[in-house]
C-alpha cells in the first residue's frame, strides 16, 4: 500500500498544483529550494509547513541572498520559531520571543575538502555514493546538541577543520571497506593517524621586513 502522498502523485491529481495546494496536499516535512527566485516560499508556504509538521525543514538554498527562497528571519517568524533553516548564502542570527536562533549555511564546503583528502591519502579508484553517504553522516556527528538547540544544521565554521578531518577519516574507512583503496596506513598506524599525519596545517613562518 502506497503512502497517501505517492497515490495522489500517481493519479496525477497535483498536476499544475501551486506549491501551497501541493504541501497541503501532501504534506511534507522538508521542502528544498533551488530555483534561484527570490520569496517563492511565502508566507502561506511557510505556513503550510508548519502545520504539517512540528518541526518543518526548510531549505532556501539558492544563491545571492536576493534569490533565497526565504530569508531565516521570515521562515522562523512565519513557523513561529519552530522552523529547521539552512540556506544557501550566509544569514544573520536571529532573535524571537527571547531566544537566539542561528540559521545556518547549507555549503558543500563541509563535504568537498574531506572527500578529496580521504579518496587521495587512499588512493582510491574511484569516489563512491557510500564515501558521500559516509561523508554525510560524518558531518552530522559534528554537531554539538548545543549548537542544534541553538537552531543550527551545520557545525560553526570555526570547527571546519575538525569537521574536514572526521569526513577524510570516514572516506578513507569506506574505501577501505568496498575495496577500492590502493594506499593502506603504515604498518601499527590507524587510518586516524595517518589523517592526521597528513592534514595540511596552514602555519607560516612569521616574515621580517628587511632594511
Amino acid at each position: 500500500e502506497l503512502p497517501r502522498q505517492q497515490v495522489a502523485a500517481s493519479k496525477g491529481a497535483l498536476d499544475g498544483a501551486k506549491l501551497p495546494a501541493l504541501i497541503e496536499a501532501v504534506r511534507p516535512t522538508m521542502i528544498i529550494g533551488c530555483t534561484g527566485k527570490g520569496g517563492l516560499f511565502t508566507e502561506e508556504v511557510v505556513s503550510k509547513m508548519a502545520a504539517a509538521s512540528d518541526r518543518p525543514a526548510i531549505f532556501a538554498l539558492s544563491n545571492p541572498t536576493a534569490n533565497s527562497e526565504c530569508t531565516a528571519e521570515e521562515a522562523y517568524v512565519w513557523s513561529k520559531g519552530r522552523a529547521i533553516y539552512a540556506s544557501g548564502s550566509p544569514m544573520a542570527e536571529v532573535i524571537l520571543d527571547g531566544k537566539k536562533l542561528i540559521p545556518s549555511q547549507c555549503n558543500n564546503m563541509y563535504i568537498f575538502p574531506g572527500v578529496g583528502l580521504g579518496a587521495s591519502l587512499a588512493g582510491s579508484k574511484r569516489v563512491t555514493d557510500r564515501m558521500f553517504i559516509k561523508a554525510a553522516e560524518a558531518v552530522a556527528d559534528s554537531i554539538s546538541d548545543a549548537e542544534l538547540a541553538e537552531g543550527r544544521v551545520f557545525p560553526q565554521l570555526t570547527t571546519i577543520r575538525e569537521v574536514s578531518k572526521a569526513v577524510a577519516i570516514a572516506v578513507y574507512q569506506s574505501a577501505i571497506d568496498e575495496d577500492v583503496a590502493t594506499i593502506y596506513p603504515k604498518e601499527r598506524e590507524t587510518i586516524v593517524e595517518n589523517v592526521n599525519r597528513r592534514f595540511y596545517d596552514p602555519s607560516y613562518v612569521t616574515l621580517a621586513r628587511g632594511e
